[in-house]
C-alpha cells in the first residue's frame, strides 16, 4: 500500500482501522475521533452562522416512509431491511424524507421561509464487498445533511449563501478553488417534464447569479432533480467531488410538504439538499491524503508536544503543557527516555505539528523552544508562544488569506471569481 495512501496516514498517525468483522465500517481511535470531532464542530459552527438549525431523525423507519420518496425504489439492492412480524424496516440510506417529516409536524407559513434544517446523520447502504476502499467507500458513514425550505423566489439567495460558504470552508481546510458542475435530469427519474424543466431552469439561473459557470453533466442529476456538484484538486492534481446542492420539487409532492402562501392558500416548497463535505469519513481520507498527514494546525489532534531535555526540567515541562491547555491549545507532554533528537522526529512522524524543547535556560527564563516540522526554530518567552500558537488555532489564520466574501454573499477567490 503506498505510504500516501489515507489507510497507510491513518494507521501511522493512530488514527483509526478497519477489520473484517466489520466490513466497511470504521473504528476509530482517541486521535482520529479527536480530528472527526474537529470537523463536525467546525462544520457545525459554520452551519449555525448560515442560519441552519440542527435536528436529528431515526435511524430505522418503516419501509413505507421509503417507498412513498421513492428511495425504496431506487436504492433497493443498497438498503438494510429488517422484518419486525409483517412490517418492514431499513436503516437510513440518507435523511432527506426524515427532514420533510419535521417540516410537515406544525402548520408552515410563508413567513417561515427560507427554513433551514442540518443534520450529522448516520447512514448506511449496502456496498458490494469489492467495491469497499478505506474511508473512501464505506456500509456505514456519516453526511452532513442538510436541506432547505423555501419559496422559488429563494432559491438565488440560498445557492450564493451555500456557495459562499463552500469557499470558506474548502479554503480553510487548505484546498485551492473548486470546479463546478451542472448535472441535469437522468434517464431514470421521479416528477413531472414540467417539474424537472422548472428545476433546472431555477438552478442555472441561480448558479449564474452566484458566479458560477458550471460545466454541464447531461443525465447526472439526482432521482429527484438537478444538482449542481463541486470538486476539490488535492495536492496529487486528482479531484474529487464533495459538495454538492440539488433542488428538488418531488419530495415535497410526495411527502406532502406545504406552507400557506401569501394569498392564504397551500402551496408546495422547493426543497433544496445540500451538503459540505459529503461523507465525512470520505472527507477525512481525501483531507489526509491532500496533507500526506501532516494537518494544518488548527486540525491537528495534539498541536504541540512539550518536552524536557532532562529530567530536571520535567516540573516546568508541566507548567508549559498547563499554559498551553489553558489557552485552548492542544498539547501533550513527552517524559520518554529518548534522547531529544528522537523525541523531534517522532512528533513530526506523528503528525505534531510544533515541538517545544525545555531546557535548563528555558525553565530558568520561563521560555520555550519552538521546532517547527519544516525546520524553523524560535525560542520564546512562554507568553508570546502561547500567543502565537493560538492565533494559528483558528481555521481562517490560512483560509481568510486566499478568500474574500463581499457582501453580496457570491464568493471571490483570489485571481477571480468562483
Amino acid at each position: 500500500m503506498d505510504d500516501n495512501d489515507h489507510r497507510s496516514i491513518g494507521n501511522r498517525l493512530d488514527l483509526f482501522h478497519q477489520q473484517e468483522e466489520g466490513p466497511g465500517q470504521v473504528f476509530w481511535h482517541p486521535r482520529g475521533l479527536a480530528l472527526y470531532r474537529l470537523i463536525e464542530e467546525y462544520v457545525r459552527a459554520r452551519m449555525r452562522e448560515a442560519g441552519f438549525h440542527e435536528i436529528r431523525t431515526p435511524q430505522l423507519l418503516s419501509r413505507s416512509l421509503w417507498e412513498a420518496s421513492g428511495h425504496a425504489d431506487k436504492f433497493a439492492e443498497n438498503m438494510f431491511v429488517f422484518e419486525d412480524g409483517e412490517r418492514s424496516y431499513a436503516l437510513k440510506p440518507m435523511s432527506c424524507p426524515g427532514h420533510v417529516q419535521v417540516f410537515n409536524k406544525r402548520q408552515r407559513s410563508w413567513r417561515d421561509l427560507p427554513l433551514r434544517y442540518a443534520e450529522f446523520g448516520a447512514c448506511h447502504r449496502y456496498e458490494p464487498s469489492g467495491a469497499l476502499h478505506g474511508l473512501m467507500r464505506t456500509r456505514a458513514f456519516v453526511q452532513d445533511d442538510a436541506h432547505i425550505f423555501c419559496t422559488e423566489d429563494q432559491v438565488a439567495g440560498e445557492v450564493a449563501r451555500f456557495v459562499a460558504l463552500l469557499g470558506r470552508v474548502y479554503a480553510e481546510f487548505g484546498f485551492p478553488p473548486f470546479a463546478a458542475a451542472f448535472s441535469t435530469r437522468p434517464e431514470s427519474r421521479a416528477g413531472t417534464e414540467a417539474q424537472w424543466d422548472r428545476a433546472e431552469a431555477l438552478l442555472g439561473d441561480a448558479a449564474k447569479a452566484a458566479g458560477l459557470d458550471p460545466v454541464l453533466q447531461p443525465g447526472e442529476g439526482a432521482f429527484y432533480g438537478p444538482k449542481l456538484e463541486f470538486a476539490l484538486r488535492d495536492a496529487q492534481g486528482r479531484s474529487w467531488q464533495c459538495g454538492t446542492i440539488q433542488l428538488d420539487f418531488v419530495l415535497p409532492d410526495r411527502l406532502g410538504a406545504e406552507f400557506a402562501d401569501t394569498e392564504g392558500g397551500r402551496a408546495r416548497p422547493v426543497m433544496l439538499h445540500q451538503a459540505v463535505l459529503g461523507s465525512i469519513e470520505r472527507f477525512i481520507a481525501i483531507l489526509l491524503e491532500h496533507h500526506q498527514g501532516r494537518l494544518p494546525f488548527w486540525l491537528a489532534p495534539e498541536q504541540v508536544m512539550v518536552a524536557p531535555i532532562d529530567t530536571a526540567q520535567a516540573p516546568y515541562a508541566r507548567e508549559v503543557v498547563a499554559a498551553f491547555e489553558a489557552a485552548g491549545l492542544r498539547a501533550a507532554l513527552d517524559l520518554g527516555p529518548e534522547r531529544l533528537g528522537r523525541k523531534i522526529v517522532a512528533a513530526h512522524e506523528y503528525g505534531v505539528p510544533v515541538f517545544a524543547a525545555v531546557g535548563a535556560r528555558e525553565a530558568a527564563a520561563g521560555a520555550v523552544s519552538l521546532r517547527e516540522r519544516d525546520g524553523g526554530q524560535a525560542v520564546l518567552p512562554l507568553a508570546e508562544a502561547v500567543a502565537r500558537l493560538s492565533e494559528r488555532a483558528a481555521p481562517s489564520f490560512a483560509g481568510s488569506r486566499n478568500v474574500a466574501m463581499p457582501a453580496g454573499g457570491s464568493m471571490v477567490e483570489a485571481g477571480g471569481a468562483a
